[in-house]
């Protein structure tokens, strides 16, 4: 199979021919890939920046996957050659206690796929049972392929914090790319608040007003212009997709009494005087992508037509010019790749 290599850090991506991976296995799926998002986490991995997550070289990128059944273990019950499916990333046991709550990205057993194991940057990627959401019903791979990451990370951080988005508030979203986006678009369908979309890029500020905003903001002193549009209360939701010291910064500056702070993107570092937090009532909540179930219910929402999944195609060999347009900001919502 075609396959696209990591094996330096800080170097293209290789296009290689490998050995089709076979089940070994009970509850070992091959998955014939349809499509396979394209992430910032990725450009993390090729800058050597995710071997504390587990990342070793040789390594086959992709951890937004989807495709239909080619081969199953002599285990496998809930598939069948030919099934369409949606790949969740982290590996899961299913026993161990927080399996069990159902937080399965916190699995005792973890890994990730295309991070941890060979991922989807290929014509094949081998997977667990366990790691498989039956699609539904006239949705095709390459249209939710991105959902396994971007559209799950976006659920996660909405879905913890709807209950505070309620009438009379405000909630800011800073980046509206690729998680930014569907996230906007989750915090319409689960709550109540006043969006504010805020981003440095005008297709993307754009992006923003289509999909609902009620103000959209450049990236130029966004902690003044939040307090000016909400009378000097400022946000009670902020949610950074972007994850610079920038943001982060912005962020906290923005933060109304009782405020809560949702970081998602990452790189920088969040920091808040413990007075400020008490005097002010100030929360701040960490997002790791999400659970198998946080995935299944916002298939069901795509799949009933409440979501815009923003991407664009790209065959599999122009894998290094997707990741260097990634990296210069010149993709609007997700990029995708098909071999």
């Amino acid at each position: 199979m075609k396959a696209a290599l990591m094996r330096e850090y800080h170097r293209p991506l290789e296009l290689v021919d490998r050995p089709v991976p076979e089940p070994a296995r009970h509850t070992d799926v091959l998955v014939r890939v349809g499509a396979a998002g394209v992430c910032a986490t990725d450009l993390h991995a090729i800058d050597g920046l995710m071997e504390p997550a587990g990342v070793t070289l040789p390594l086959v990128l992709g951890h937004e996957n989807a495709g239909w059944v080619e081969a199953v273990g002599d285990g496998v019950t809930t598939v069948s050659p030919g099934d369409a499916v949606l790949v969740y990333p982290p590996y899961s046991c299913g026993l161990c206690v927080a399996c069990r709550r159902g937080n399965d990205m916190h699995c005792v057993r973890h890994d990730f796929t295309g991070l941890t194991v060979d991922g989807g940057f290929a014509e094949y990627v081998l997977v667990s049972e366990r790691s498989l959401l039956p699609l539904p019903a006239g949705v095709e791979p390459v249209d939710v392929a991105p959902h396994a990451d971007a559209g799950l990370t976006a659920y996660h951080a909405v879905r913890r914090l709807a209950h505070l988005a309620v009438p009379g508030s405000t909630a800011a979203l800073i980046g509206v790319g690729g998680v930014g986006h569907i996230a906007l678009q989750l915090l319409r369908e689960l709550g109540s608040s006043r969006l504010i979309a805020i981003d440095t890029d005008e297709r993307r500020r754009s992006l923003a007003g289509e999909l609902g905003a009620d103000e959209v903001l450049d990236g130029d002193a966004p902690a003044d212009a939040v307090s000016d549009l909400t009378g000097g209360r400022g946000a009670d939701l902020v949610f950074d997709f972007v994850g610079t010291q920038e943001t982060h910064d912005a962020a906290a500056a923005m933060l109304a009494r009782g405020g809560t702070f949702s970081v998602i993107g990452y790189g920088g570092t969040v920091s808040i005087p413990s007075v400020v937090m008490i005097a002010s009532e100030h929360s701040v909540v960490g997002n790791l992508v999400g659970s198998w179930v946080d995935l299944w219910e916002l298939l069901q929402l795509h799949a009933a037509g409440r979501l815009v999944l923003k991407s664009e195609v790209h065959p599999l060999d122009a894998v290094n010019d997707v990741l260097d347009k990634l990296r210069e900001g010149d993709v609007t919502g997700r990029a995708v790749l098909v071999p």
